[in-house]
């Protein structure tokens, strides 16, 4: 007798996801004229413990730093003169990725509303370490103040 894989019980129980909410490689900002950019020519907000810098960034550009189908780039930055020691400003920059990673459905929604592509780099401007819970809230503040264009 042949195995068939409707058989097993743990074909039937894996689930089958949709839209994934993951942070893949053509979400992450890389390139470094793109990032200077950002700093010279970009407008920026404030949603504690975050500070957002974003620029539009146009076709040309978008082709460039390898956008693909994301409306939007994204860098984080965490203070060495703030977090001395690697260890701290690394759990703080997988904090703010995890809680992007998980609150981008809505960012992508108001962004898609009006057809943006944006470079976007978010700075940890908090004076000591943070919990989860106040870093996803500054991530929901960031969507919600966004100003657009």
């Amino acid at each position: 007798m042949l195995w068939q894989p409707d058989d097993f019980a743990y074909f039937q129980r894996r689930p089958i996801f949709r839209s994934m909410s993951t942070f893949s490689r053509n979400e992450r900002l890389k390139s470094r004229k793109l990032i200077s950019r950002i700093f010279k020519e970009g407008q920026s907000y404030v949603a504690y413990p975050l500070r957002v810098v974003w620029l539009p960034v146009d076709a040309e550009g978008q082709l460039a730093t390898g956008f693909g189908d994301t409306p939007a780039q994204l860098a984080i930055s965490v203070p060495k003169r703030s977090f001395k020691t690697a260890v701290a400003r690394n759990l703080l920059k997988r904090r703010i990725r995890e809680a992007y990673r998980l609150n981008k459905n809505a960012w992508y929604e108001k962004l898609g509303a009006g057809n943006l592509h944006l470079a976007l780099m978010l700075v940890y401007v908090a004076k000591e370490e943070l919990p989860y819970a106040d870093i996803e809230n500054g991530i929901k503040k960031m969507v919600k103040k966004f100003p657009g264009l």
